[in-house]
């Protein structure tokens, strides 16, 4: 009796996350894979009676024909018919879905395949300066004063609290040809140089706006870290070096994992920050994929893009998986 009213409370409480992940998650994600394998088909329907009695029906390509009329003249040229004495049964416009990869055919364009490799290569770029920059900070903010902490958080999240458009604006005024790095360099008597539409412009944009989603998983898995282990490091005769790598460096494996994980999933999918940091200049695949459902809706531009996006997806899957396989190995194992 116990058992079944705790079966029932436990299905109680996953229902909330259940019916979240259904509307959320599963129906997007089927969304997504309905648009990639099915096409909208516009087609003609024209049947007709020829002088002789004979009755003709065909479907015509509505790619194939401007409109309703020029889709009865290629039936009537199908059928060997003279239009004169022909009666027309039906003619009519119509649509069906059909199951289709020619999708993923474009996916492999040349212009689609670069823009994968540059997402990929700058979001890459972008974690592993993410994690440069992160991981010094957050063992020192795990070493400060509870107080210091609480200020140091403060600042880390502040900017948080602003659209990303305000971020990545206020970078595109510092950046920008009359900027303030560009005048600081007019007043020491260098040239201006053109930092904005430039590949370390897009980069700087996402290790800005992502940076503290590297910050914060670090910091927490580091301030878990007993003080008792860093004495017992040190009574054992490890200098700094040695602690780090033996005691500090492995048990923040998860931290580090988490947080690569974080920059990396929206630096490689992002198309905001590339667009205004680069000036139009360098398309990534968010770009594309915006652009196509955006701009191409009515011409296939909505299958295009969710084949696009469930390659993207399953790439960040893959990604995932082996960034966990590596936490899954890897952390927690202190050798002193």
């Amino acid at each position: 009796m116990m058992n079944k009213e705790r079966s029932v409370k436990t299905t109680l409480l996953n229902a909330p996350y259940v019916v979240w992940s259904v509307i959320f998650i599963i129906i997007p994600l089927l969304m997504v894979a309905y648009y990639t394998f099915t096409a909208n088909v516009e087609y003609y329907d024209i049947s007709f009676t020829a002088p002789d009695g004979t009755t003709y029906s065909y479907e015509i390509d509505g790619a194939t024909v401007n409109n309703i009329d020029d889709a009865k003249e290629k039936a009537l040229e199908k059928a060997g018919v003279d239009s004169d004495s022909v009666v027309f049964d039906n003619a009519s416009a119509e649509s069906r879905t059909e199951f289709t990869t020619e999708y993923f055919s474009e996916i492999f364009s040349k212009d689609i395949a670069r823009a994968f490799g540059r997402s990929f290569l700058y979001s890459l770029i972008a974690t592993a300066l993410s994690l440069v920059l992160a991981y010094p900070f957050a063992y020192v903010l795990s070493r400060s004063s509870v107080k210091s902490q609480k200020m140091q958080m403060m600042l880390i999240m502040l900017p948080m609290w602003m659209s990303m458009l305000v971020r990545t604006y206020s970078w595109m005024n510092i950046l920008e040809k009359n900027g303030l790095i560009n005048n600081f360099f007019g007043l020491i008597g260098l040239e201006p140089v053109e930092m904005l539409g430039t590949p370390g412009a897009v980069i700087l944009g996402m290790v800005y706006n992502y940076l503290p989603y590297m910050i914060l998983p670090i910091y927490t898995v580091m301030s878990k870290i007993e003080p008792s282990l860093h004495e017992a490091a040190e009574d054992l005769g490890c200098n700094w070096l040695q602690k780090f790598r033996r005691l500090i460096l492995p048990l923040s494996v998860p931290g580090i994992i988490s947080g690569i994980i974080m920059v990396f999933v929206p630096s490689i999918s992002t198309f905001y920050i590339s667009q205004k940091m680069s000036n139009g200049k360098i398309v990534l695949i968010g770009d594309l994929i915006e652009a196509r459902i955006k701009n191409n809706y009515a011409d296939g531009g909505i299958n295009v893009g969710a084949a696009m996006s469930l390659v993207l997806m399953i790439v960040i899957f893959i990604c995932t998986i082996i960034m966990n396989k590596f936490s899954d190995d890897d952390g927690g194992n202190i050798a002193i």
